[in-house]
């Protein structure tokens, strides 16, 4: 064979190496990338972020169990995965059974966590390419509670409360908060972090109470009863009127001469008790003006008295209505 065949030859065996090492690295830098078990996980958080339930349910393979899934997709989903920041995937670890186990680090309210995703090898695509996909799962829950409500904010997604109560399917990594801010009662925020799929999360349980708004309108109530109590019993002349003050007297008291009014307005205190709301007794102080004839000298001499007087109501809240019964036993 003559020189020149041996370095075509020569040549074409070195650019046929190159091809392969060539084709080689480009095969382990599809498998390290693209096709490597970190993807999965990256589109998965990708998904989360942008509040597409639907794929990242998808892609982790997991089941819902029975729950309200409020919190699985749009504002509420976007929310709790907009509250982790420095997000790392780290290299995966072997597993048993061609799985792999991929570590994501992030950090939630100033606390670095840690998620590991469990992947399992399920093929190759054009002979060389790696195939990944999660471990199939199930949806952690979170469980909230709302004292005496039947509604929360959660994420800021509204949601109904059945009997003050229900249970979420939610994604992780992820925070959710949950808070009560109504026209009549409100609650603190209250936040669970969850980390993995099978980690406790503890429940919320949001303390609702009444707000400024519903005692300035209970109060409201309670003052326009008891004016227009003490008008009528003006009107009618009555020492001892249906009210929840009276006065007791065994002089003669001139007609026309009897005046009553609220000197004294009670204090509105609204608690829960036993599944609903309730008013705390009310006092306050009634006066009643007059002229008297004593019994034995017949003089007639002013009534100018002060009575405490207290009584209880039944209160009735449905939407913006507020409805204040008073409870009086005579």
């Amino acid at each position: 064979m003559s020189q020149a065949l041996v370095r075509i030859a020569a040549g074409w065996l070195l650019g046929l190496m190159l091809a392969v090492a060539g084709a080689v690295v480009a095969v382990n830098l599809v498998n390290s990338t693209v096709a490597s078990p970190q993807q999965p996980v990256r589109e998965y958080i990708d998904a989360l972020q942008a509040g597409d339930g639907g794929k990242a349910l998808g892609l982790l393979r997991a089941t819902v169990p029975p729950s309200n899934a409020a919190m699985l997709d749009g504002t509420a989903l976007q929310t709790s995965a907009s509250r982790l920041t420095n997000i790392q995937i780290g290299e995966p670890e072997g597993r048993p059974g061609d799985r792999v186990a991929v570590p994501l680090e992030y950090t939630i309210d100033g606390s670095r966590l840690k998620t590991e995703f469990l992947l399992e090898k399920t093929g190759t695509e054009w002979i060389f390419f790696n195939t990944w996909a999660f471990v199939p799962s199930r949806l952690p829950t979170i469980d909230i509670t709302v004292v005496n409500g039947s509604e929360a904010n959660i994420n800021g997604v509204p949601v109904n409360m059945p009997n003050g109560r229900n249970s979420f399917a939610v994604f992780y990594p992820g925070q959710y908060e949950a808070s009560l801010n109504g026209q009549y009662f409100s609650a603190p925020a209250s936040r669970a972090t969850v980390t993995a799929r099978d980690t406790p999360v503890a429940p919320l349980n949001l303390l609702t109470q009444a707000t400024g708004k519903l005692k300035e309108d209970v109060s409201a109530k309670v003052k326009e009863f008891l004016d227009g109590c003490a008008a009528e019993a003006q009107k009618q002349q009555r020492l001892q009127p249906d009210c929840p003050f009276y006065f007791a007297s065994n002089n003669r008291v001139q007609d026309g001469s009897i005046k009553w009014s609220v000197t004294e307005y009670p204090n509105v205190s609204i608690e829960p008790f036993d599944g609903r709301w309730v008013v705390s007794p009310l006092d306050g102080k009634a006066k009643v003006q007059a002229l008297q004839q004593n019994s034995f000298t017949g003089a007639w001499y002013p009534l100018d008295e002060e009575v405490d007087f207290s009584f209880t109501t039944r209160l009735d809240v449905s939407g913006d209505t507020v409805k204040v019964t008073p409870q009086l036993s005579f």
